[in-house]
């Protein structure tokens, strides 16, 4: 949301998040009232018992390459729907931070595809900008399998 206060613009938050204790917190999405919970994971002194910040880091950016893709497939004329990103994260230690976020694009088998349509899809995903807003020290690896097939 925007508002404006004399002539300035100013953005009204639109997410939160509460610190519940016991490394548990829970984010609320303002305007559709969606909570996600997260706990620290259990190598981090935490029980696990949801995803972790940086679990859901490594979703958002499965989350944003798929939803460009999806865009693009909208805006083509063709369905991605039932596409799966299997997330894969790595943990640096010293840093404690992300060292790489695997994914793997899986698209259905019903999905085929010609080679200039992989060829969008590909250099859709690497648009998205959760991908282009992450330090270049996470090492992102993507791969893409059409039609039982695994492409980089």
């Amino acid at each position: 949301m925007e508002c404006r206060l004399g002539g300035y613009l100013c953005l009204m938050h639109q997410m939160e998040v509460i610190y519940e204790g016991g490394l548990r917190t829970v984010a609320r999405h303002l305007k559709s009232g969606v909570e996600i919970v997260t706990d620290a994971p259990v190598d981090n002194q935490g029980r696990g018992a949801s995803f972790s910040p940086t679990d859901l880091a490594s979703c958002s950016l499965a989350s944003c390459m798929l939803t460009i893709i999806g865009i693009l497939a909208q805006n083509h004329g063709f369905s991605i729907d039932g596409t799966k990103a299997e997330v894969t994260k790595l943990m640096a230690s010293e840093p404690r931070k992300i060292q790489t976020i695997k994914i793997r694009l899986l698209f259905p088998d019903h999905a085929i595809f010609d080679e200039k349509r992989k060829l969008m899809i590909k250099r859709a995903a690497h648009t998205c900008p959760v991908a282009l807003s992450l330090n270049e020290s996470v090492q992102q690896e993507l791969s893409f399998v059409f039609e039982g097939m695994e492409e980089q």
